[in-house]
């Protein structure tokens, strides 16, 4: 996928959400993928620094939890630091976090912080768009 940008819009902050969009980013990356992630709104759960570690099953779907620790499925937490890792831009919305009253050191580091007009400039050429 060398040559290949894809662009990715985080709107959700559950765990399966979570799993969808650093599984998705992280095989992009390792398949030498340009990856780009803009959270806004829910989705900034998966990137704040405590949100992130307890995020929500959906009702009824607790028996997951021990699926993932059985798979060995690494955290959210490790899957943030191996997309890190892997160069994949993380952004976070700009308004959300104005909107939530949040500041940028509520999140992991290494983020970036922009508003739509940012991710639009980062996604107007991209091969491949994904919302989660």
């Amino acid at each position: 996928m060398v040559n290949t940008k894809v662009a990715i819009i985080a709107a959700n902050g559950g765990l399966f959400d979570a799993y969808k969009v650093f599984n998705i980013a992280s095989a992009a990356a390792a398949s030498d993928a340009e990856v780009g992630i803009f959270f806004t709104f829910e989705g900034l759960n998966l990137i704040h620094k405590e949100a992130h570690k307890n995020l929500p099953l959906p009702e009824g779907k607790e028996h997951f939890q021990e699926g993932f620790t059985k798979a060995n499925v690494p955290s959210i937490e490790e899957l943030v630091e191996i997309a890190q890792e892997m160069d994949v831009k993380l952004i976070a919305c700009q308004m959300t976090m104005d909107v939530m009253s949040l500041e940028k050191d509520a999140f992991v580091e290494g983020i970036e912080v922009g508003g739509a007009a940012t991710f639009i400039e980062y996604a107007k050429d991209a091969d491949i768009s994904l919302t989660f």
